[in-house]
């Protein structure tokens, strides 16, 4: 529940009374009214039960790692997650257009409704690009596509709540993304916001030095997140300098300011299972090696609203843009620091 605008002594906007604040849920509650925190469900288990049901509005929430392990695939699936389960969302999208976006969202509703053997990513793009089908309904041209149809129907089931934004690293600026969320509001939404990702968010003025960016936006987007009462997901890039074989990348090795750490109220960090087991894990079973590689870790590095330190694996199916939204916590051991041994 946010603090109200102005307290009924015509104070200074923003402040009440702790008796205000008592009165004023104690007349909400006893009008049947909602009084504590909205909560997003990311549909990850056990990821909500450590985040006490989903991500609230007022959070900030990072999602950090290396290339390619997924961070970009695990918040699209937590937006679709949450749409599906009757709220809204936007993505801000500095990486990607809406049409691909639209392949992978098909891709991962596919493989949610047809488990493995569903259509690729690349099955879906061969459909959309082949020019021998001619004219025809979305249905029809993803007839071949296991998954496909049932996909596209299940996504007009909660297509008008999901909204893709293409955002422009010289112009999509912080005030830029507040004007949509408001936009949405006005309409009666309440949006969960993803930004993909941090670091190209435009900055007025665009100081030279990373740092300031990253710190003017990251604070910018907590400052959004507390006034618009939703929560906001940022992906962060990370520093080139952690991007090396045996490293288990922390919260630390994100890209540009210690303000990213301070202002987060959720982050969660990826990295490949087989790059950060321990050693003796790969050296006695060759099987169970090969077999991390189809595993990520996501670690809770930081929960303001609960405990932190809490170490998940996920399985990929990247193929399809997607993560199976049942993982586990880890059970190996894991390390800080290894020699990376082939």
């Amino acid at each position: 529940m946010s603090v109200p605008a102005s307290s009924s002594s015509g104070r200074t906007p923003g402040l009440v009374s702790l008796a205000e604040l008592l009165d004023e849920t104690d007349a909400r509650m006893r009008a049947g009214e909602h009084v504590g925190a909205s909560v997003w469900p990311t549909g990850f288990d056990p990821l909500d039960g450590h985040l006490g049901g989903g991500l609230r509005g007022g959070e900030l929430a990072l999602i950090g790692g290396p290339q390619g392990l997924g961070k970009t695939t695990m918040a699209l699936q937590i937006v679709r997650n949450a749409v599906a389960a009757g709220r809204s969302a936007v993505v801000f999208s500095y990486e990607h257009d809406a049409r691909t976006l639209l392949e992978r969202l098909l891709a991962l509703e596919a493989g949610l409704v047809a488990g493995r053997e569903a259509g690729t990513i690349a099955a879906i793009r061969a459909a959309f690009e082949d020019r021998r089908s001619g004219p025809g309904r979305l249905e029809e041209r993803l007839a071949p596509v296991r998954g496909g149809v049932e996909g596209v129907a299940a996504q007009r089931e909660f297509g008008q709540r999901l909204h893709l934004h293409e955002s422009s690293g010289t112009l999509t600026d912080v005030p830029a993304i507040r004007a949509v969320v408001a936009e949405l509001q006005a309409q009666g939404e309440q949006p969960l916001v993803l930004v993909d990702y941090l670091q190209k968010v435009a900055v007025p003025g665009n100081p030279h030095v990373e740092e300031e960016r990253v710190t003017q936006v990251v604070e910018a987007l907590k400052d959004l997140a507390l006034a618009a009462d939703v929560p906001v997901i940022a992906i962060v890039a990370a520093e080139k300098a952690a991007l090396v074989s045996g490293h288990r990348m922390r919260l630390h090795d994100l890209r540009g300011s210690s303000a990213l750490a301070y202002e987060a109220d959720v982050a969660l960090i990826l990295n490949g299972k087989y790059d950060v087991v321990a050693r003796h894990h790969l050296m006695y079973d060759l099987t169970n090696a090969e077999r991390y590689k189809g595993w990520v870790v996501v670690t809770v590095e930081k929960n303001r609203a609960g405990l932190g330190d809490i170490v998940m694996e996920f399985e990929k199916r990247f193929q399809q843009g997607r993560f199976e939204a049942k993982g586990r916590v880890v059970q190996e051991q894991l390390i800080e620091e290894r020699v990376f041994v082939e």
